[in-house]
């Protein structure tokens, strides 16, 4: 089996998102690959790996040191229920800002919570 050559991570799906095994690659943004079993991921991922790095090459994208970890662009995006995104543009509304600084604010002070307890 061939195993990656860049950093990975390796997380369990929900049975809703069909079980199995998630691979990702910190270093190389979008490289995702899954498997029914932590060995099949491995071996999916590093599939993946190789084509993502095949494709940076052809198009002349920069290629990331192993372990260099990713450019942060500070953006991330993320997808909520309806009813949590209804709650927070009308907090958002109320308290007369963005969601997006409510979402930035929200996070920081869960954050700044969780760091406190240790």
């Amino acid at each position: 089996m061939e195993t990656p050559k860049y950093p990975f991570e390796i997380s369990l799906l929900s049975e809703e998102d069909g079980g199995g095994y998630l691979i990702t690659f910190p270093d190389l943004p979008g490289c995702m690959s899954d498997g029914e079993t932590v060995e099949e991921a491995v071996a999916n991922g590093a599939d993946a790996e190789k084509a993502w790095l095949q494709a940076s090459e052809k198009w002349g994208d920069p290629i990331p040191t192993p372990g260099g970890g990713p450019v942060k662009s500070g953006e991330f995006r993320t997808r909520v229920p309806a009813s949590l995104h209804a709650r927070l543009a009308a907090r958002a509304r109320q308290e007369g800002v963005s969601m997006n600084t409510l979402a930035v604010a929200l996070l920081a002070e869960g954050l700044g919570r969780k760091e406190a307890r240790g």
